[in-house]
């Protein structure tokens, strides 16, 4: 009985190949859009996305125009093709701007970026690309069920830029250590992000790596620089306390205040005498 079974089975699966092979390659086009929506009801994206390459320029201007066009579009983002679906999507939006799917096109075309974003040390066009199109989504769409979960993504993809940015200026501050000018990029940094990311989870940081670079900067710079760049950095501390009273850089920063104050006090006596 077993082995029926696998026949059969294998019976079935050859004649529905044969079928499609078929029908792809004949010029009945409604043949093509009834099996294309039939593999696309039953799941198989692979198929139905052959299908509606074939037949959507048939479509252009139809009353079916819209639905092949969406379909299209979907079956790319179901089988993972998430350049093709991006693209599809926005021909989708200009070409039926009044459809009833414009909103799940929308979401989707900005899924579809957020699918490609890759991890954040990476370049990111594409995570660019999707905060740009889920914002115009979030601000369009603010009823649509997609509403929370475009939101969600959103906060994911600045987070990763975030990231990537932090990243960076700590970087320019560890290099710092062996090139001081390194040290000015990573002061300047450091103001850009707390100035772009006011809400960002890595601000805290940004501060304290602010206060580290100065401190440096300051240890090792001529002479005649030190003490207003020492002073710099005692600000730079001050407000750091004033933003993060409980900062999490507590021993670390109060290390530094201490070695700042003693290198001012130098200054101090100095001037006295």
């Amino acid at each position: 009985m077993r082995q029926f079974f696998v026949l059969g089975l294998l019976l079935i699966v050859f004649q529905s190949c044969s079928e499609y092979q078929k029908v792809l390659k004949n010029d009945d086009v409604k043949a093509k859009y009834d099996m294309a929506e039939k593999y696309y009801d039953e799941g198989d994206f692979r198929r139905a996305n052959r299908l509606f390459e074939q037949i959507a320029p048939k479509y252009v201007g139809k009353p079916q125009g819209e639905r092949v066009m969406f379909f299209l579009a979907d079956s790319y983002f179901e089988r993972g093709d998430y350049n093709m679906a991006g693209y599809q999507f926005e021909r989708f939006i200009k070409s039926y701007p009044k459809s009833e799917k414009l909103a799940q096109a929308s979401f989707l075309g900005a899924k579809s970026y957020y699918m490609l974003s890759p991890r954040y040390s990476l370049d990111q066009t594409d995570t660019d690309k999707a905060l740009v199109k889920l914002q115009n989504f979030i601000n369009v769409y603010s009823e649509s069920e997609y509403f929370d979960q475009a939101n969600e993504m959103a906060q994911e993809l600045t987070t990763k830029k975030e990231k990537k940015a932090f990243e960076i200026l700590k970087q320019y501050n560890k290099l710092g250590e062996f090139n001081y000018d390194m040290l000015k990029s990573a002061i300047a940094a450091s103001d850009n992000f707390i100035s772009d990311f006011p809400g960002s989870e890595f601000r805290e940081d940004a501060y304290f790596v602010k206060v580290d670079a100065l401190t440096h900067l300051a240890m090792n710079s001529f002479e005649s620089l030190q003490e207003e760049r020492l002073n710099e950095a005692r600000e730079a501390y001050n407000t750091l306390k004033k933003q993060y009273p409980n900062t999490k850089f507590e021993k670390e920063s109060a290390d530094i205040i201490a070695r700042i104050n003693s290198e001012l006090q130098k200054f101090n006596t100095e001037e006295s005498k």
